[in-house]
């Protein structure tokens, strides 16, 4: 007999969505993440918009990642326009990815994923892990500063905005101790008992030779190195009948990217501190357990804080100024890939000689892990069914793997339907 378990409870992911796993025998036969999200249209929504107006409205895309597609967009229309950021431009352009960063793994870790472990829900945390709770806010409110002070304002920033005096001396005087949670944050992340879930796969992300990549070098995988304006001929977004979500491939195989790919391509890039904390809390890497995406995003909050540290003194206690360019509308295409909190977010456009946009394509990391999200699970299931696991156990598990992703579907699931094709 076919039997439906809902859990109605699960918000723990952003959007929503549904999982339909078919199982005959004892065998996971079909894993279906079925995503619900209606399409929202922003490549349409852009065309023919002034390239003024682009980064206004694709940072609506996500307010979890509004820093991201902002700062992708800007750098796109400038590829196209044949712009060159200033060192300026680019140091700030990377504090608002910074900031955006801590906040949104801070949030996943402490009220996403760290209840699954602890046996909590994220209300009951409140007020019984206070003390995580007040670390978790610390993060937040530290990340948004960043965003506030380099970009106008916590969420939709302004990219140029010029920031004053006051908020980055707000940023240096409580960095010390925000560095102090960051560690504690990453000794209690590397000590949590993970599900073994080791597999091969294909990594993605942003690399370059001297420094840990946020919006530029070029696209690794495997140890090779492709052109980022090339992204489109290895990249291919399919949609499934099951969802309204892209997925997509990476030369017609499955890939990982996020914080875990990251500092798995970068570890030799990572400072002083990162790697002596490391160190201390025996996190061995590479990581290649899914799971372990929490411990990678702890160990990115520690490294992101050092960073934002040292590039807010190379600005010179905040006193600068990006100014204005001189833009010469032309036609052209422009393509840039930064990384995002879940991972490397792609922006293409075509503008006309009036600087209007003609084409939009703009790839999300969430597409990007839906297919090895997918073979996880099946895999991970698969596993538990062999060690005659109970379906109540099985579903709780599947929900940690997804949470784990730290995936964002409107940009993923606000309730976690499980159908079961025969009982086992």
């Amino acid at each position: 007999m076919a039997r439906e378990i809902e859990l109605n409870h699960i918000c723990k992911i952003e959007g929503h969505a549904s999982l339909k796993l078919k199982i005959e025998k004892n065998v996971v036969k079909e894993c279906e993440l079925e995503t619900e999200e209606g399409a929202r249209f922003f490549e349409a929504l852009v065309l023919g918009k002034n390239i003024k107006d682009i980064q206004e409205i694709v940072s609506r895309i996500c307010g979890i990642c509004s820093c991201s597609h902002s700062v992708a967009a800007i750098y796109a229309l400038e590829n196209a326009l044949g712009i060159k950021a200033s060192e300026k431009e680019k140091i700030v352009r990377d504090l608002l990815l910074i900031g955006e960063r801590i906040r949104s793994h801070a949030t996943h870790l402490y009220f996403l994923a760290l209840p699954d472990y602890l046996g909590l829900s994220a209300l009951t945390m409140a007020k019984e892990q206070r003390g995580k709770v007040d670390d978790a806010l610390k993060l937040i409110r530290f990340g948004n500063k960043i965003v506030e002070t380099f970009g106008g304002r916590e969420i939709h920033p302004f990219v140029g905005f010029n920031s004053n005096a006051k908020g980055s001396s707000e940023l240096k005087t409580g960095i010390n101790e925000v560095k102090k949670v960051a560690e504690d944050t990453l000794k209690l992340f590397s000590s949590i008992k993970y599900p073994d879930l080791v597999r091969e796969t294909k990594y993605l992300s942003l690399h370059e030779d001297d420094e840990y990549a946020f919006s530029s070098g070029e696209i690794l995988s495997d140890n090779v190195e492709i052109k980022t304006r090339d992204y489109s001929k290895h990249l291919k977004e399919n949609i499934k009948e099951y969802g309204t979500s892209k997925f997509v491939l990476f030369d017609n195989k499955s890939f990982v990217t996020g914080a875990l790919v990251r500092v798995n391509n970068n570890r030799d890039l990572l400072d002083k501190e990162t790697k002596r904390l490391i160190k201390k809390y025996e996190i061995e890497l590479p990581l290649e357990n899914s799971f372990q995406n929490n411990v990678a995003q702890a160990i990115e909050i520690m490294f992101c804080i050092g960073l934002a540290e040292r590039l807010i003194e190379k600005l010179g206690a905040g006193k600068y100024d990006c100014g204005e360019k001189e833009i010469r509308i032309k036609s052209g295409i422009g393509v840039a890939a930064v990384e995002a909190p879940r991972g490397t977010l792609f922006h293409e456009y075509k503008i006309d000689k009036d600087g209007k946009i003609e084409y939009c394509n703009i790839i999300t990391p969430t597409a990007q892990n839906l297919n090895q999200m997918e073979i996880d699970i099946k895999n991970y299931v698969q596993e538990l069914l062999k060690r005659d696991v109970d379906k109540e156990k099985i579903v709780m598990e599947i929900e940690k793997l997804i949470r784990a992703y730290d995936p964002c579907f409107s940009c993923s699931t606000h309730f976690l339907k499980v159908d079961w094709v025969e009982k086992f």
